[in-house]
């Protein structure tokens, strides 16, 4: 197997992390493994949720408003399982975000804030897995929106100058890609996930051992990619 960049040990982990998603259990899909690594070696970690997972069931009767405060109840303490310091809520409704000038410079903002090195955000060129799932339109849509918003825009002082003073993220990984390039090894983190998976009930049902061992089969997939026993995969892009 030709050498796999892979993230190394803690002294690898970076400073300050942005993890920019559309609906409440995306980070913990995408990259929980991984968001709790980083944690556990020292990263302040941080979730941006665009979209609200108001329309996470296909329940007729299920009250959006009910659902939505269930899901992030779930996704707060997912997050608490994952070593998550804070939770960013943009509030748009499931399938109607768009990658306008408004969304870009909310974004943009909590970047400037924030002021992480590292963003993680969905690949939005990723479409077609297989011939039985398209990707989620918010997902592709977010995933858009996060690229225009690190670049250029967080790093240059002249696209919405109100949000902040601008700052340049050092790198980008894209989960949910056709093309990885990059992997983190979640050996040690991958029962988190999973657990971390588990508190989003109104998505997975009540888990259990079911759950785990999907989890296990998807990170040993990307694990025998990068020559571990479990791997979260990305396309690693470096902002100039």
């Amino acid at each position: 197997m030709a050498e796999t960049p892979l993230q190394p040990g803690a002294e690898g982990a970076p400073e300050l992390v942005l993890a920019i998603y559309a609906h409440p259990d995306d980070p913990e899909v995408s990259c929980g493994g991984t968001l709790a690594r980083w944690a556990a070696a020292g990263s302040e970690v941080h979730v941006c949720i665009c979209c609200d997972g108001d329309k996470g069931s296909l329940d007729p009767y299920c009250r959006p408003e009910d659902l939505v405060r269930r899901r992030r109840a779930e996704a707060e303490a997912a997050g608490r399982g994952l070593g998550v310091k804070g939770r960013h809520w943009l509030g748009y409704p499931d399938g109607e975000i768009d990658n306008t000038p408004e969304l870009r410079e909310r974004l943009v903002a909590i970047v400037r804030r924030l002021r992480p090195d590292t963003v993680v955000a969905p690949d939005p060129t990723a479409v077609y897995f297989g011939a039985s799932y398209i990707n989620h339109r918010d997902h592709r849509v977010v995933g858009w929106a996060a690229l225009d918003a690190v670049a250029p825009a967080a790093a240059n002082p002249h696209y919405f100058p109100l949000a902040g003073a601008a700052h340049q993220v050092t790198t980008l990984y894209l989960s949910g890609t056709l093309e990885p390039d990059f992997w983190v090894d979640i050996t040690e983190t991958i029962d988190t996930k999973a657990a971390s998976l588990s508190c989003h009930a109104s998505q997975l049902g009540e888990g259990g051992e079911w759950l785990r061992n999907v989890v296990r089969q998807r990170a040993e997939e990307a694990g025998r990619q990068a020559g571990v026993r479990y791997a979260e995969a990305f396309r690693a892009v470096t902002p100039r």
